[in-house]
């Protein structure tokens, strides 16, 4: 089956008439066959989105909320339908595939309801006679461009925001699930949104990126993916003062303590390591152990990972699927060579996955006597392996888990607690978790990181609606004469001389 771009309200095909194939990571079979863009769509598509505008922004916010209500109705109806299709093309097990759309269901519904918020403020003027408030204002056509480890999730935290609040949006998803993209578009289309507001354009080749981040018409980025990519966006959309939110890396860690919940801590630590089968920005890919439970939790954590059952995610009895392709297999494959050579000892794992003699499976891999500087403690694997770090104290956890160049998710487990507030005041990432694992988030809050995570942007919650709104601020002065803010106040007050 052949699927096409949506450009101002039509699916077509990319100007060269190019395809190129999307694959199931688990078979390595064809999951379908999709139109390649070139830069030449790029400019269809912002054009489109830039026509589209000026109505889009002009249609009360209610309206559009509504818009997103139905959209999320039709969610709703095909979750099992889109789910399915997501584990045949990214890989991931079929339970995490139906939390992936449901997600996107709770963004719709979530945002929905901000058509008839879209909160600005109003406050006290300095003069008689005047008032002010400020207001959120769209920006423009917005970019967002996402990765495929979240194909619905990720793309429903950025496409809702900017749409309730009136901008117009070109969408590049991974080329490595376009059809979830697209998919996902259609959605919008069926809910009635009207042409030309969202466009949707599948590419796998680096130029279409890049035309699409430098066109002069886009005026905000949002981008979610690899820390390499993502500095290289703001780079250049910083030449054109362009707006860019980046959601990038992450070197999550879960913090044990020694009055840890076991039997809890365990069941964390599996899901947060090898759920989506490590390839989650909050993946814990750090595991910081105080020393006396340390011995027993390697333990327990290497004879669990031991039966933990690869395969396609559509089988129930399924675990962990697939990395995402080939580059993904062969770089934790190095990793693991990697963290021979530095020193550190091999529990469990560190091997390709054959037994099917098709996909891309690689056996759950933990490392113990790691240390926290070694590459294998400070660079982002992406893949099923964790690496089991010991300290003495909270003090000594603490710094460790600070001590990276990511800081998107942290995790404490401890019955203590003073313990858990030292550590919510303490660890510098963008989320904390008491008693969890370091993998999971809520529409309602913030999402994002700090340090080479992002650039101080959040997806999701009233944060997510900063990137694609701007400040304005009004003042109405009906005194009927002129009155000049600080300069006048004295008189005002009655304190001229």
């Amino acid at each position: 089956m052949k699927f096409q771009n949506y450009i101002g309200g039509k699916w077509v095909d990319g100007a060269s008439g190019a395809i190129y194939h999307s694959v199931n990571p688990a078979n390595e079979e064809i999951v379908g066959e999709v139109a390649q863009a070139e830069v030449a769509d790029v400019d269809s598509a912002v054009e489109a989105a830039s026509a589209a505008f000026h109505s889009w922004r002009l249609t009360p916010a209610p309206r559009r909320g509504e818009i997103l209500y139905r959209a999320g109705q039709v969610l709703k109806d095909r979750k099992e339908e889109l789910a399915q299709l997501l584990t045949r093309e990214m890989g991931k097990v079929i339970a995490e595939a139906r939390g992936d759309a449901q997600e996107a269901i709770d963004m719709a519904f979530y945002m929905g309801g901000e058509g008839r918020r879209l909160l600005g403020y109003t406050a006290p003027v300095e003069m008689p006679n005047k008032f002010g408030m400020a207001v959120r204002e769209p920006i423009g056509v917005c970019a967002i461009i996402t990765p495929w480890n979240f194909p619905i999730a990720v793309p429903s935290w950025k496409i809702f925001p900017a749409l309730v609040a009136g901008n117009t949006i070109v969408y590049k998803p991974s080329p490595e699930t376009p059809i979830l993209g697209i998919e996902f578009v259609r959605v919008f289309e069926d809910a009635g949104l009207p042409p030309g507001v969202i466009n949707v354009i599948t590419a796998p080749s680096v130029e279409v990126g890049q035309a699409l981040v430098r066109h002069p018409k886009v005026r905000v980025i949002s981008f979610t993916g690899s820390t390499k990519t993502g500095t290289a966006i703001a780079a250049e959309a910083g030449k054109f003062g362009k707006k860019v939110a980046l959601e990038m890396g992450g070197k999550n860690a879960i913090t044990v303590l020694d009055d840890a919940n076991f039997d809890l801590a365990v069941e964390a630590i599996l899901w947060s390591a090898f759920g989506t089968t490590g390839q989650r920005c909050t993946a814990c890919s750090r595991l910081i152990v105080q020393k006396g439970i340390a011995p027993k939790l390697k333990e327990a954590l290497t004879e669990r990972t031991r039966v933990l059952r690869l395969g396609d995610g559509l089988l129930p009895s399924t675990d962990v699927g697939p990395l995402i392709n080939r580059p993904a297999l062969d770089k934790v494959h190095k990793y693991a060579g990697i963290g021979q050579a530095e020193g550190a000892r091999l529990l469990i794992g560190g091997k390709i996955h054959s037994a099917t003699g098709r996909g891309f499976f690689y056996e759950p891999t933990l490392f113990d006597n790691v240390t926290a500087n070694m590459r294998i403690a400070q660079e982002e694997i992406f893949g099923p392996m964790l690496s089991i770090i010991e300290v003495a104290s909270l003090e000594e956890a603490v710094e460790v888990n600070n001590n990276c160049n990511y800081g998107l998710s942290s995790s404490i487990f401890t019955e203590n607690v003073n313990a858990a507030f030292r550590a919510m005041r303490d660890l510098s990432t963008g989320i904390v978790y008491i008693n969890h694992g370091t993998t999971g988030a809520e529409i309602q809050f913030p999402f994002g990181g700090t340090r080479g995570t992002g650039n101080g942007h959040r997806d999701a919650g009233q944060a997510g609606l900063e990137v694609f709104t701007e400040w304005k601020s009004i003042y109405v002065d009906y005194s009927g004469r002129l009155q000049r803010a600080q300069i006048d106040t004295d008189a005002i007050l009655g304190n001229a001389n």
